[in-house]
């Protein structure tokens, strides 16, 4: 007999990770698992619930106490941008992450939208333009190869940057042979230092929607400054990630 829904839930988050449960598989019935452990409903339902606030299972309705996928995909830090991948070759940092995690790609798993918006205070920041200058947006939904989407990057530019290159062509995939990063290397604003910033939220409504996630799921917040040698800012961008479906992984040199 177990006692206590956290020593249930202990029992429970261990059988998790050690894979008696497989993800997508369910859990027993809250009933089988009182009488299996030696308690009420009542203290199953509790320990459930704290499973579910850990992000490890997802009640679904008619179907019952779902485990959750454990990330699947691995997004590179610094390594996915490296010059040898997009300017000397043709593989954009979405495509990297992929290969990375032996997953199938193909260059249409990235849709996109180009329109001409107002800065707000974030980009206008970022730019050192006015709030309400014109910019251009690209905002991309990136798919897995089974059609979920996994993530949105929104990114923003001058105008006078921009104008006439494929990176405001609203044709799916990549802009062209190395990406966004290519066409401003060929504008003369070849990217050379980057900044990331990652925060976690729970989703908006419309995110719950566009990224299909399970009620519960948080959301891993991007906002990137992209910098040529010179210290120029030629894009800002903003990215929404379904956590259960990344994990971030850095390597890099320790500062002295």
């Amino acid at each position: 007999m177990i006692g206590g829904y956290r020593a249930l839930a202990a029992t429970l988050r261990e059988a998790i990770m050690r894979g008696d449960y497989a993800p997508d598989s369910t859990l027993p019935k809250q009933e089988e698992l009182a009488e299996l452990h030696g308690v009420n409903v009542k203290t199953v339902r509790n320990a459930i619930a704290l499973l579910a606030a850990e992000g490890l299972v997802t009640p679904i309705r008619r179907r019952g106490t779902v485990v959750r996928e454990r990330p699947p995909m691995r997004r590179l830090g610094a390594e996915r941008y490296a010059k040898s991948k997009w300017k000397f070759g043709n593989v954009v940092a979405f495509i990297a992450d992929r290969e990375a995690s032996g997953q199938p790609w193909k260059p249409t798993d990235q849709t996109q939208t180009i329109a001409s918006v107002e800065a707000d205070a974030d980009i206008a920041e970022a730019f050192g333009i006015e709030i309400g200058a014109q910019v251009y947006e690209r905002a991309r939904i990136v798919r897995d190869s089974t059609g979920k989407p996994t993530h949105t990057l929104t990114s923003y530019y001058l105008p006078d940057d921009v104008e006439g290159t494929p990176l405001i062509d609203p044709t799916p995939g990549p802009a062209g042979r190395g990406g966004g990063f290519a066409v401003l290397t060929m504008q003369g604003l070849e990217p050379d230092t980057m900044t990331e910033t990652f925060h976690s939220r729970m989703p908006t409504p419309d995110e719950i929607e566009l990224l299909e996630l399970p009620a519960g799921e948080p959301v891993m917040i991007l906002h990137r400054t992209t910098m040529a040698r010179t210290g120029r800012v030629v894009e800002f961008a903003r990215g929404t990630h379904a956590a259960s479906r990344f994990s971030w992984t850095y390597t890099f040199r320790i500062p002295e």
